[in-house]
């Protein structure tokens, strides 16, 4: 390492970034910006198709985190299949609340989203922000699971929309 700031992820891991996606990491590297010495883990996104440049000591902040286990991700592919827990009718109140559990990222956050949004969907059509907002979090969780049992997307996707319809 070029100093001494310590760094959570190696070159070449798969991590998850809340509300990007799954990335992984390309290199780890040094700037300097205002004569201060930084490192930089260089992300490269998949489903975007972009690179984003991300301070190690900022990824606690910004909740980047590695993938979850095999394990984890079959409890949180389960665990869509399950009745959601009440949800407020006033989308407004609604939608910050799944954009709040989006943002702290982990996986079952991400799966109860899905799983309420669509449950909604069933109920009432989505308004447009709520509708981005469970696309986004389905994205998420297709990526994650796919990458962490090491199965096509699509074939996850499928099990998905199975669990979803239990």
């Amino acid at each position: 390492m070029p100093n001494d700031q310590t760094t959570t992820f190696l070159v070449d891991q798969r991590v998850v970034y809340p509300s990007q996606g799954v990335g992984r990491i390309m290199e780890i590297r040094e700037k300097t910006f205002n004569s201060q010495k930084t490192l930089y883990y260089i992300i490269y996104l998949e489903f975007s198709d972009m690179t984003v440049m991300v301070p190690v000591d900022k990824v606690e902040a910004l909740g980047i985190r590695p993938l979850v286990s095999k394990e984890e991700a079959e409890v949180a592919l389960d665990s869509i299949s399950k009745a959601a827990s009440t949800i407020p009718s006033d989308w407004k109140l609604r939608y910050q609340m799944n954009l709040d559990l989006l943002k702290k990222g982990s996986i079952m956050d991400i799966a109860a989203v899905v799983r309420s949004l669509y449950q909604r969907s069933k109920i009432k059509e989505l308004p447009i922000l709520e509708r981005k907002l469970y696309e986004s979090a389905l994205n998420l969780l297709q990526d994650e699971i796919a990458f962490a049992l090491d199965r096509p997307k699509e074939e996850i996707a499928a099990i998905i929309r199975e669990n979803l319809d239990k």
